[in-house]
């Protein structure tokens, strides 16, 4: 009789510790994460592309209580290798929050939480719910120099079967980049337009699926690999319908109510084609019974009678790794002080007390304005030019040059700076590479080259180099990313120069440089290719008065 007294007052005791160990971890990660995540819901979540990630934590709390019978079958035992990932969590934070870099802070807090799992419930019940906690990360944006790349390549691809669609239904249709030539009107394929926002929440849509689906291993891949190419024919059908309506309804079929409605039945369209994909899987050897588990048939007990997991309690501690619960409640705790617990919350409040100790204060340098940089250098005349304020808005960037230079034989170099005072949280550089091409210029050739310069201190730079070609025009570029007295050539030596110069220097700041020269008819290569170092050699000693070091 008394032992059975003492275990509602050990259960409820339990109860008791486990919620308030879940507060304290609650108090510390919103802490850490409250800028990251306040940025993540009012600056991310809103834009259209990233709408329905919104949805994704919702989604995985049912996934999760959709397991519960399995979960509670399933004793907790607690594992050190949580804190090994709560640490890797607390090092990604800080990589993140020095280099200016979301993405990789709102991964940090996945890993937390994960780490978190694994040392109070153990390896056998956070597999359990995997795929849930994995589901978790499509609720984060992608990194930007992923995103542009993938929005721009989606945007091309889409224009380009929509201008097939166009022809094969005899219209007169011509595409430079993402800009399609009707004859009688042009159509600019714009971000929006891109598919980024069917792609992203079909794949999610698909792996939900293919988490239901009960069938092998490979129709589940085939079903989440099936919504890319699903993803940009059903863009195309929307880009192809727009031109075939334009001469009926005119400008509206592109704007207003009619593009959203489209974008949203386009969508459902997708989602109809993924189900019959799916229909289309069910019919190929070998065949099953049914498509979707239920919640049931999740809970469902084997003929043996003892559930998967129960028939594995025995080999509970065959990770010496992980220890089993002290009390007699399984899975449940009742000293809230345990060594992993304190380990846990230490971390995270030295990092939560370091993050708001230390203000971190970037240092913005003094530069001249661009607008001072000069209109005749050596014996090139400029000629000024300017950018509409939405992409100046849209660059995010602090200053900005932009001057057509003819040399004494009227040959051009267009000449573009932009400057940025920090690269942190949301605001980096635009690399050519992700913007050139939208216009209609395929990259011929690109890569790194050494430049020879006459300044005294440097015999030579390294520049990304580029021919590119648009119909019959073509084009040579050069450029390059001044970084606080360095010159660098990609977006992977930004990240990590911005994140060592953030933690020793206390800066950020950087530009973008980039020199333009069209090949003229009958004239060679190598002449353009001389009339950018000629330039280089006369404006670069000129630019450095003006770039902080």
């Amino acid at each position: 009789m008394r032992r059975s007294e003492r275990t509602p007052s050990r259960s409820f005791l339990s109860d008791k510790v486990i919620f308030f160990q879940v507060g304290i971890y609650g108090v510390l990660l919103f802490g850490i994460y409250y800028s990251a995540y306040n940025w993540l819901i009012t600056k991310d979540w809103i834009r259209d592309d990233y709408s329905s990630s919104m949805l994704i934590p919702l989604v995985v709390l049912y996934l999760i209580w959709e397991k519960r019978n399995a979960l509670a079958r399933i004793p907790s035992s607690w594992s050190w290798i949580g804190i090994a990932v709560i640490i890797a969590g607390v090092v990604l934070f800080w990589l993140g929050e020095l280099g200016g870099e979301f993405f990789v802070i709102y991964f940090s807090s996945w890993l937390l939480l994960t780490g978190l799992c694994w040392l109070h419930l153990g390896w056998r019940k956070l597999k359990a719910i995997a795929f849930p906690v994995a589901l978790l990360l499509a609720m984060f944006p992608l990194p930007y120099f992923i995103h542009g790349k993938l929005s721009l390549n989606l945007k091309l691809l889409s224009s380009q079967f929509g201008v097939k669609m166009m022809q094969l239904l005899g219209m007169s249709a011509y595409r430079e980049g993402n800009v399609i030539d009707l004859g009688f009107t042009q159509l600019q394929v714009v971000d929006a337009c891109s598919g980024l926002r069917y792609l992203i929440p079909l794949i999610i849509l698909g792996l939900i699926l293919a988490y239901f689906y009960k069938t092998t291993w490979w129709k589940r891949t085939l079903l989440v690999l099936s919504t890319i190419p699903i993803a940009v024919l059903v863009n195309s059908l929307r880009i192809a319908s727009v031109g075939v309506l334009y001469p009926i309804w005119g400008p509206k079929v592109a704007e207003g109510f009619f593009h959203d409605f489209s974008g949203w039945f386009i969508f459902m369209l997708t989602v109809g084609f993924l189900m019959l994909f799916m229909g289309f899987l069910r019919l190929l050897p070998p065949r099953q019974a049914g498509i979707i588990k239920s919640a049931a048939r999740n809970s469902e007990v084997p003929p043996s009678g003892h559930a998967p997991e129960e028939q594995e309690v025995g080999n509970l501690n065959s990770d010496p790794r992980e220890k089993k619960s002290t009390t007699g409640v399984p899975g449940k705790a009742t000293s809230l002080l345990t060594p992993h617990f304190i380990a846990a919350a230490g971390l995270l409040g030295i990092t939560l007390a370091i993050s708001m100790g230390v203000e971190f204060h970037e240092q913005m340098p003094m530069n001249r304005p661009l607008a001072e940089f000069p209109a005749t250098i050596a014996g090139w005349q400029g000629q000024r030019q300017s950018m509409e304020q939405m992409f100046i808005d849209e660059l995010d960037l602090s200053d900005y040059v932009i001057i057509d230079y003819h040399n004494g034989d009227g040959r051009l170099v267009n000449f573009y700076v932009a400057y940025y005072q920090s690269q942190r949280k949301g605001e980096s550089i635009h690399s050519p590479e992700t913007c050139m091409p939208g216009g209609g210029w395929l990259f011929r050739e690109s890569g790194k080259t050494l430049v020879p310069i006459n300044n005294g201190e440097k015999a030579t730079m390294a520049v990304n180099r580029a021919l590119m070609q648009k119909g019959e025009s073509k084009q040579l570029a050069y450029y390059w990313f001044p970084m606080r007295g360095r010159v660098l050539t990609n977006a992977y030596e930004m990240k990590l120069y911005n994140f060592w110069d953030a933690l020793t220097r206390q800066r950020t700041d950087g530009a973008l440089v980039r020199i333009i020269t069209p090949i003229y008819v009958n004239e060679a290569l190598d002449q353009a290719e001389a009339r950018l170092q000629d330039f280089m050699n006369d404006m670069v000693p000129v630019l450095d008065g003006f770039l902080p070091k």
